[in-house]
């Protein structure tokens, strides 16, 4: 046999693997910055995405941002400092809700930061005004608010329903209000580039739980990207396992509860077409065991045959 022939199968597993994470063809691609939701501050919820063959991303939400950037340098990922892409690859920041563990990183980071815009509901962009860039908790980096407002970070306001540009990035989002515990709002985004587009939820609770009726608005409104395989892609919380009690779950989803919710997405659908859908899990709150026991319940449950993605922080992923 020939050294080519050796190293062929040396390395086959390698390549196999590789080529398994990627669509034959894909149109964006996705950086997590942060995965988790709690304890550790280094690695909390933020995803960066662009569409392919460009860095113009953005960032949804952004509870860690340089830990993220490092590790995805180190990764190689990027080949440039990790400055560059937090002053020049990042172009705007998207969200969902005002929490900490999904807005510090871009808090602690935006004296560093270049001029870009911040785009969010009106409750959220208020409570960064209000408590955030308000020369108390920071200083005031914004252009509008308390005095003087620096304007570094612009608002933009995103109303549900409408189609937003996204500047310097040619991608477009469309809003959608999302019920995250005591009737506290989140947002879920869907991005859209040229005709393909992804879908980010900030956090979320059940709509049975939450009384709510914003999952299932949603759904109505993505399914028919789903039949038509535009949607390339769905980004969702599970933050406790199946044990956490129903009135314990401040506004989040269990295993159980994400997979009623992909129910109902199927009955939409058509259930089939849901067979090795993607669906990347975000938030997982990491307390004890929690991480292998939510992974392992979300496996046992998945019924509908869905392929699941468990992000790495600095780990790109491509649609």
């Amino acid at each position: 046999m020939s050294v080519r022939i050796l190293l062929f199968f040396f390395f086959l597993p390698v390549w196999s693997g590789a080529f398994a994470q990627k669509p034959a063809t894909s149109t964006f691609k996705i950086l997590p910055l942060g995965v988790k939701g709690g304890i550790d501050e280094s690695n909390l919820s933020a995803y960066l995405l662009a569409p392919q063959g460009t860095d113009q991303y953005i960032c949804l939400d952004a509870g860690t941002l340089h830990a993220g950037i490092e590790k995805a340098v180190q990764k190689h990922v990027f080949s440039v400092s990790s400055e560059t892409v937090l002053k020049d690859y990042i172009k705007a920041y998207l969200i969902s809700h005002a929490h900490l563990d999904h807005l510090a990183g871009l808090i602690i980071n935006s004296t560093e930061d270049a001029r870009k815009p911040i785009y969010g509901m009106t409750a959220c962009i208020d409570v960064l005004k209000k408590n955030y860039f308000n020369w108390k908790s920071w200083p005031n980096l914004a252009n509008e608010g308390d005095q003087p407002a620096l304007g570094k970070y612009r608002y933009t306001v995103l109303s549900p329903g409408n189609e937003t540009p996204i500047e310097a990035t040619g991608m477009r989002v469309r809003t959608f209000p999302l019920s995250h515990g005591n009737s506290y709002q989140s947002a879920a985004f869907l991005i859209n580039s040229g005709d393909s587009y992804m879908l980010y939820l900030g956090d979320t609770g059940p709509d049975l739980i939450e009384k709510s009726t914003y999952l299932s608005q949603l759904w109505q409104a993505v399914y028919p990207l789903i039949q038509s395989k535009k949607l390339k892609g769905i980004l969702i919380e599970v933050s406790y396992p199946n044990e956490q009690p129903d009135n314990q779950l401040y506004g989040h989803l269990t295993p159980n509860w994400l997979m009623h919710e992909m129910a109902n997405l199927g009955k939409l659908t058509g259930e089939n077409i849901l067979n090795e859908f993607p669906v990347v899990i975000t938030h997982i709150k990491p307390a004890g065991k929690n991480e292998e026991r939510i992974k392992q319940q979300l496996r046992e449950v998945n019924t509908l045959k869905l392929k699941l993605i468990f992000p790495e922080q600095g780990t790109l992923l491509e649609f």
